[in-house]
């Protein structure tokens, strides 16, 4: 796509100059940024590190490229292409950890495009902020994911789940926890663990197609999410060791019914293979708890009542969701991704990968044949000349 239209996005936008420029003519040219710094985040470190370098290069940006450490063989792949396809002085690929990272948030560059936690964003944009340099925060957040008694239940299971497992949960957009309305609550349970089943056999931990937890450390803090439930919650579902593999790093879908918003598993973004359920019969509770809230990247909504879907969508601010969907929102180049508030900032995706990576630049360019003394001192009665123009 973008090679497609980058002629086109990168030609003068021809605008109308306004009166007082009459003959003349209006133009706004898109300028690269300059030299890019660009984060790429473990959980999808190839796409996430190519869609907007893409974005960089056709807006005419050098790039330093900075993938994950936590998954080193896509980091030594992406530095060996970069280098075998681009001069170092056009995209260079610097590896390396937390250090590598202070290093280079040193530097003054002329963009700042970072994928990754809010915590580690929050750096980002406060490094950027000495050098006043702009930056793109693509975060993450508490996405919540609404089954409203009117739902295709069995669908809305469906959907859910397998947008909860992508990559065993470690997607920014999965749907972080699920608010079900108690009418449906047993029924979507019952649905949920089927599909997981279905989707992931009897043994999921031993399922090839199912993705291993990124490291250990991320392995513990899930693990001890669940079993901290598993102590406190009766009503828990699927939680028993058998379910974890320390070996693998593997963990099950696990389902926790019965949460409280003040849970533990509720303080931050799981990043996991872990549903936590909360049931609902009150419509504006629930808003009112999202609200309190930081904004979500993503917001999923499951219902057939229109009224309920006009509601959600105007009083709620999110990054972008879907309605009877979860994550499909992501795989449309033809509109713009990005977060809110603590979600992020800024967007991406098609022509606004280009936007996002070039300034624009309005140029006026005016007529020497006249000259309008219409602005020009002295003032004292010059307008009553003009005012039958207007």
């Amino acid at each position: 796509m973008l090679r497609k239209n980058c002629n086109r996005w990168t030609k003068p936008e021809k605008k109308f100059p306004g009166l007082f420029n009459l003959p003349g003519k209006a133009r706004i040219f898109h300028d690269p940024h300059g030299v890019c710094l660009i984060m790429s985040p473990w959980n999808y470190p190839f796409q996430l590190t190519v869609t907007p370098l893409v974005g960089a290069i056709a807006a005419g940006n050098t790039a330093i490229v900075k993938p994950s450490a936590y998954s080193p063989a896509t980091s030594h792949l992406l530095a060996h292409l970069l280098k075998t396809i681009f001069p170092p002085e056009y995209v260079t690929v610097i590896e390396g950890g937390r250090e590598a990272n202070k290093d280079l948030l040193a530097q003054h560059f002329d963009y700042i495009f970072f994928t990754g936690s809010p915590a580690v964003g929050k750096f980002v944009m406060e490094s950027a902020s000495r050098f006043l340099t702009p930056v793109t925060l693509e975060l993450g957040g508490k996405s919540p994911c609404i089954i409203d008694k009117t739902a295709d239940i069995s669908l809305a299971a469906r959907r859910a789940v397998w947008g909860k497992c992508i990559n065993a949960g470690q997607t920014c957009i999965a749907p972080d926890y699920f608010l079900v309305h108690e009418s449906v609550k047993d029924q979507f349970i019952i649905a949920a663990r089927k599909y997981i089943r279905q989707f992931y056999g009897d043994d999921p931990v031993s399922n090839p197609e199912y993705p291993r937890i990124i490291n250990q450390r991320h392995f513990d803090r899930l693990s001890a999410l669940i079993l901290n439930a598993e102590s406190v919650n009766s009503q828990a579902h699927l939680i028993s060791e058998k379910h974890m593999n320390s070996e693998t790093l593997s963990i099950e879908p696990v389902i926790i019914d019965n949460i409280d918003w003040d849970d533990p598993i509720m303080a931050e973004e799981l990043f996991g293979p872990i549903i936590p359920i909360i049931g609902w019969t009150d419509e504006a509770d629930i808003t009112e708890h999202i609200l309190a809230r930081p904004r979500p990247l993503a917001l999923y909504l499951f219902t057939r009542d229109r009224e309920q879907e006009k509601r959600m969508l105007s009083r709620i601010p999110f990054g972008g969701g879907c309605i009877n969907d979860t994550v499909m929102h992501v795989a449309t180049n033809g509109v713009p991704f990005g977060g809110t508030g603590g979600s992020g900032m800024g967007r991406y995706h098609g022509k606004d990968s280009f936007t996002t990576f070039s300034r624009e630049k309005t140029v006026i360019s005016k007529s020497l044949l006249i000259d309008v003394p219409l602005r020009y001192p002295p003032f004292a009665g010059k307008y009553k000349k003009y005012r039958k123009l207007f």
